[in-house]
């Protein structure tokens, strides 16, 4: 048994703090400003322990409620160029890397046409320079397109020369063409190596304080062998870290063969594209253009895809940046629960960048939640700069508008979108509180909720955890400051120090990754659905 004195930010309906939290077998015993009788002898016979916070802080675990899981463990396990301040840069490191990598296939993430010295993208003719033996896959930093080098593209070509978004001189995919070439690469993945990858992100997602991860999952493994491989993942882990997979696709029968309850994401699910390659669904073209970006589906589409995936009881999540694509999300939404009304459906609409005021209107009326990525403020890929060339100075300043969210009673869940972004939550909460357009900015107690308890409500755990309430499971973290005395400008200098899962220090993943899945797979057997 435990006792902790000091700061307890509970995150609870209303915010409450505290001076005490008792931990007894795993489980939150009592939260309040008066250390109870029984708990005060325990304490002077040795049966509790008594941890004095001073100055730190006790909240409740943070959630990444948008993370590409399988594709962040790959991509940080390869070469993340996203802090190259030039493409000549890149260059030398991708010369260092290819030199070092004993992997038949090499991946590189982060590369930006925006935070580099030239102001372009890095091309195929550099990359064949730096890399010419191995097929490279350096993967832009929006996720939603790449740069192949001649190696790879002699390998795909045949796949991809057709479709939409193949561009031959640059050697930039964009679209339907990255999709079928990131379907090649992740094939070529050994899986033995993909699950060692995953076990180490798990670990690094635990040092920022994540507990809980929702990971969307399908991105061209034969036979969708990566949702099957993330949900084993995840019920073979035995250390507290929850995972919940969303399975990217609209085909509703992919997802009931497997008896999961959360269907969604990008990739396939996705309705539109990004602001990084312009293909953002927008209602009015991009500033000088007459692009108005991709919108992947007609409305009939997506609709029947709502309609039926509600009728069967699952979660639906549906990608839109743009404001088009905004506006078919919770326009399909809205079809599907007027055809089969449903209280408690926890639908979502993830990214949300830039909404609509009627779409806003509908996610008010139907309870429709928001997983979004306050990473995107102030965002060194996508430079406000450039985005308000890109979008005219009006529509940039509408972007990511948080406090409208909540002003309309709207549920947001943090997320990284990783590997767009870190999965850093004290991050997430910076931005937040500091957004660029100041309007726009949260409180400090509706930046932390939104890291932590709502995202625990997203994914339907909140009864068990989420918040710092009696009965619940006390799985914590110790931050080095309390967030709620701490200047919003210096936000981001907290730390996580510790996570506590059922009451215990976290415990680094230990046991091999086969030996992890089958157990997992056994478990799997054993219930039914998903986690």
């Amino acid at each position: 048994m435990k006792v902790y004195k000091g700061h307890v930010l509970t995150c609870d309906e209303k915010n409450s703090t505290a001076k005490y939290l008792v931990e007894k077998k795993g489980i939150i015993a009592f939260v309040g400003d008066e250390l109870p009788a029984e708990y005060s002898k325990a304490l002077e016979t040795g049966e509790a322990e008594m941890v004095d916070l001073d100055e730190k802080a006790l909240i409740p675990p943070f959630v990444d409620s948008h993370i590409h899981f399988a594709s962040y463990a790959t991509f940080h396990a390869g070469l993340n160029v996203m802090d190259a301040k030039s493409n000549q840069e890149i260059l030398e490191l991708l010369r260092q890397f290819a030199a070092d990598a004993k992997e038949k296939l090499l991946i590189g993430f982060g590369a930006s046409p925006y935070s580099v010295a030239e102001g372009r993208m890095v091309t195929r003719a550099e990359l064949d320079e730096a890399c010419p033996d191995k097929p490279l896959f350096m993967v832009k930093y929006d996720g939603h397109a790449c740069v192949v080098n001649t190696a790879l593209l002699e390998k795909v070509r045949k796949k991809v020369e057709h479709l939409r978004g193949y561009h031959e001189d640059t050697g930039e995919m964009n679209q339907e063409a990255f999709f079928a070439i990131s379907d090649y690469v992740t094939n070529s993945i050994p899986i033995f190596q993909l699950l060692k990858n995953m076990q180490k992100a798990v670990d690094d997602l635990a040092e920022r304080g994540i507990a809980m991860i929702h990971t969307v999952s399908g991105v061209g493994f034969t036979g969708d062998l990566d949702v099957d491989l993330e949900r084993w993942f995840a019920d073979g882990l035995d250390n507290g870290i929850k995972l919940r997979v969303y399975m990217q696709t609209l085909d509703v029968k992919k997802a009931k063969k497997r008896k999961m309850t959360r269907i969604g994401g990008c990739f396939d699910a996705a309705l539109d594209g990004c602001f990084g390659s312009a293909d953002a669904a927008m209602i009015e073209p991009y500033e000088g253009t007459d692009n108005c970006g991709v919108l992947y589906y007609d409305d009939e589409t997506v609709i029947d895809f709502c309609k039926k995936t509600n009728r069967e009881g699952m979660q639906i999540q549906l990608h839109a940046i743009g404001d088009r694509a905004f506006d078919q999300a919770t326009r399909a939404i809205k079809a599907a629960l007027d055809d089969y009304p449903r209280k408690d459906h926890r639908h979502g609409v993830i990214h949300a960048c830039l909404p609509t005021e009627e779409g806003l209107e509908i996610c008010k009326n139907y309870g429709i939640v928001l997983p979004v990525q306050s990473a995107f403020i102030n965002w060194k890929q996508e430079p406000e700069a450039h985005m308000a060339q890109m979008l005219g100075e009006a529509r940039s300043l509408k972007m990511n508008p948080l406090a409208d969210f909540q002003k309309a009673g709207i549920v947001m869940s943090g997320g990284s979108d990783g590997p767009c972004t870190e999965p850093d939550p004290i991050d997430w909460i910076h931005k937040a509180c500091n957004h660029s357009v100041p309007e726009q900015a949260l409180t400090v107690e509706e930046a932390l909720k939104m890291c932590t308890y709502n995202g625990y409500y997203t994914s339907f755990d909140e009864k068990k955890a989420g918040s710092l309430e009696l009965g619940k499971s006390a799985d914590m973290v110790i931050l080095s400051g309390n967030p709620y005395t701490t200047p919003k400008e210096e936000l981001n200098q907290l730390k996580v120090e510790q996570l506590l899962l059922r009451g215990k220090p976290y415990e680094k993943v230990k046991k091999g990754a086969v030996p992890q899945v089958l157990r997992g797979l056994s478990r799997s057997l054993r219930s039914v659905g998903c986690p």
